[in-house]
C-alpha cells in the first residue's frame, strides 16, 4: 500500500528528528519484548525432553507423574528431584535466560529478603523473595499496555465529544460545557481511591474509572479547532453541496484539528502511566501480586536497607516515560504542518 505524499512527508519528518525515532524504538522496542516475558523469566522451562518426547511446559500444564514422579499435581521443573527424574531418561530442559517468573520466591538465598543483587537474581529480590528483574519485564508490560489502552481510548472520546460540541455548537455546545464545568471540578483523585477502595481492581477495572476522568483533557483542544474551522469556506460550500455533517467533521475538519489534539498525547501517556503506578503504591491499583512497578516502589520506601528497589523502579519509570514524552512530542511534531526539519 502506497502512502500518500503528506504521510510520506510525516513520516520523513519524524524519523529526522532524531530524539524522536531512537526513543520510538527504544519504547517500543522495550515494549515488544515485554510481550514475550514468559520466554525472558520464567519458573517453567521452555523446552523438556522426555523419552524421546518433547514437552513444552511454559504452555502446557504437566502433572509430576508424566516424568515419572509420584504427584498429580503441577511438576515443579525447579525441584532437584525432578530435575532428576527427566536427567535419568537422558532429558534435558531448555531454560529462559531468567529462571523466575514475577511470583516465584526464591527459597535458597543466601542473605534475607529482600537480599541484594548476584549472580543468581541480577536486581537482588524484594521483600518476599522474588526477583526483581522478573517483576520489572512483567511490570513494564503491564504500565505500558494500560497507557497506551487508556491513550486511544481517551483520545477517541475525547476528539469525537470535542468535534461534535465545537462543529454544532448553540446548545449543544451550552450543555457540553457545563457538563465538563462540573465534571472538571470534581476531586478525581480521591474518587478513584474511594471507588478502588471499594470495588476490587482489576486491570479492566482500573482502565475504565481512570478513564472516566482522563477524555475530556482532550475535549477543549478540539472544540476551539472546530469553532474556528467550521465557518470556513471550504465547509459552507460542503454544506451547501448536501454533505452529510458526519463527513464533514471525520473527513474535512478533524485532520486539520489532529495537531491540537496530538500535542496533549504525551500528557496523556505519561499521566496513565503515573496514575497507574500512584496507585500501586497505595495499595490500591493492581490485585496483590500483581507485577507493578508502584507496588515496587512501595517496597523501596518501606526497605531503605534495600536501595537497590527503589532505584531500580524510579530508573524504569523515569527512562519510560522520557522516552515516551519524546516518541510523542516527534509524532505530534511530524503532524504540524508548519514544522519541517532539514
Amino acid at each position: 500500500m502506497k502512502l500518500s505524499p503528506i504521510n510520506q512527508r510525516r513520516i520523513r519528518n519524524f524519523k529526522t528528528n532524531k530524539r524522536a525515532y531512537y526513543s520510538a524504538i527504544l519504547f517500543l522496542g522495550l515494549f515488544i519484548i515485554s510481550l514475550f516475558a514468559e520466554l525472558i523469566a520464567n519458573d517453567k522451562p521452555l523446552l523438556i525432553s522426555y523419552k524421546g518426547e518433547l514437552y513444552t511446559p511454559f504452555l502446557v500444564t504437566y502433572p509430576e507423574t508424566a516424568f515419572g514422579g509420584d504427584f498429580e499435581t503441577e511438576a515443579d521443573y525447579r525441584d532437584p528431584f525432578v530435575a532428576e527424574l527427566i536427567a535419568e531418561e537422558d532429558g534435558w530442559m531448555l531454560w529462559p535466560p531468567i529462571r523466575y517468573s514475577y511470583t516465584t520466591i526464591n527459597y535458597n538465598l543466601q542473605s534475607p529478603a529482600p537480599s541484594p543483587p548476584d549472580s543468581e537474581n541480577w536486581l537482588g529480590t524484594d521483600d518476599q523473595g522474588r526477583d526483581v528483574l522478573a517483576r520489572v519485564i512483567y511490570g513494564y508490560r503491564i504500565s505500558v499496555a494500560f497507557g497506551l489502552i487508556l491513550t486511544v481510548l481517551s483520545s477517541i472520546i475525547g476528539v469525537a465529544a470535542g468535534a461534535v460540541q465545537g462543529y454544532f455548537g448553540g446548545m449543544v455546545d451550552l450543555i457540553f460545557q457545563r457538563f465538563l464545568e462540573i465534571w472538571g471540578g470534581m476531586p478525581s483523585l480521591y474518587i478513584l481511591i474511594i471507588l478502588a477502595a471499594l470495588i476490587e481492581p482489576t486491570f479492566l477495572i482500573l482502565l475504565f474509572l481512570l478513564l472516566l476522568f482522563s477524555w475530556p483533557s482532550l475535549v477543549g483542544v478540539v472544540r476551539a479547532e472546530f469553532l474556528r474551522s467550521r465557518n470556513f469556506d471550504y465547509v459552507r460550500a460542503a454544506r451547501a453541496l448536501g454533505v452529510r455533517d458526519s463527513v464533514i467533521i471525520f473527513k474535512h475538519l478533524l485532520p486539520n484539528s489532529m495537531v491540537s489534539a496530538l500535542t496533549f498525547l504525551p500528557f496523556i501517556l505519561t499521566g496513565s502511566i503515573v496514575s497507574l503506578t500512584s496507585l500501586d503504591f497505595l495499595g490500591l491499583g493492581l490485585p496483590p501480586g500483581s507485577p507493578s512497578l508502584g507496588e515496587l516502589l512501595a517496597q523501596g520506601k518501606a526497605n531503605l536497607q534495600a536501595p537497590w528497589l527503589g532505584i531500580t523502579a524510579f530508573m524504569v519509570l523515569s527512562i519510560m516515560l522520557t522516552l515516551a514524552f519524546f516518541m510523542q512530542e516527534g509524532i505530534r511534531d511530524a503532524f504540524d504542518p508548519r514544522k519541517t526539519f532539514n
